[in-house]
């Protein structure tokens, strides 16, 4: 006796689905928080101003150049920077699923009917670019010691030691950003991954340890990349706001 064969419905199209769930929300948020930290940053690089306030250097700006006197127009100290750790969010493997699916919709979501199914070809052609990542990450840590010496430089009032509001914002967006890079799978790769017996290379043991750590870091690698956006966000909002006399920064101690 044969066998029935049961044959599933076809499922074809942008959007289509068999999914009774919301599955398009995380896509829209994705869309809406992306498409508005492109249009802040986009903004501020090209404000110009208000990047410090005392010892308080926005994010956005660090390291810190003036523009004024090169006489390019439209260079902004912002400008100088942003392209270097933007090329590291956009590289990301984590962002690269998140604006695969709210951007190109290739697919918007598991088992959802993509925009031009069966036309991806990977990290190849105009995607080539994508390959960067491990070289932007080594940016990426240089930049994280430029990021924590402005913090120490937040503690220091005309050379005196002190903590402001605006000392603990920038330390929790040095710290954002330090899990955030450090839960990298590149960095994983780098400290451990190209490491075949840890028994007979060079610190074996050493590496062990440290490709275990972040191992367990790179678990929550998709919350750190969000927070660690939001933290820059935050960190320069505030900066921007006191140097602008929005509001007053409170000094702790």
């Amino acid at each position: 006796m044969a066998e029935k064969v049961v044959r599933l419905p076809v499922v074809d199209g942008l959007g289509n689905t068999l999914r009774k769930d919301n599955w398009w929300v995380g896509p829209l948020v994705t869309f809406c928080v992306l498409t508005g930290f492109v249009v802040y940053a986009t903004f501020r690089a090209f404000e110009g101003t208000n990047y410090a306030w005392g010892p308080y250097l926005s994010p956005l700006a660090s390291p810190y150049f003036e523009t004024k006197d090169l006489g390019i127009p439209l260079l902004t100290p912002a400008i100088l920077i942003l392209p270097f750790p933007g090329l590291f969010r956009f590289t990301c493997y984590y962002y690269r699923k998140a604006y695969y699916r709210s951007f190109a919709m290739t697919p918007p979501a598991c088992a959802v009917g993509a925009r031009s199914p069966g036309h991806y070809n990977g990290e190849r052609k105009l995607l080539l670019f994508q390959n960067l990542h491990r070289y932007a990450m080594y940016f990426a840590l240089l930049f994280l010691v430029f990021l924590w010496h402005d913090f120490v430089k937040s503690l220091l009032w005309n050379g005196e030691l002190g903590f402001g509001v605006g000392s603990f914002v920038i330390f929790l967006n040095c710290a954002f950003l330090t899990l955030y890079t450090t839960s990298c799978h590149s960095f994983r790769h780098l400290v451990g991954g190209s490491v075949d017996s840890y028994s007979t290379a060079p610190l074996g043991m050493l590496r062990h340890k440290v490709w275990s750590w972040v191992s367990r870091l790179n678990v929550n690698h998709m919350a750190f990349a969000w927070i660690s956006l939001f933290g820059v966000v935050l960190c320069d909002v505030y900066i921007r706001s006191v140097a602008t006399g929005a509001i007053q920064d409170i000094r702790l101690f």
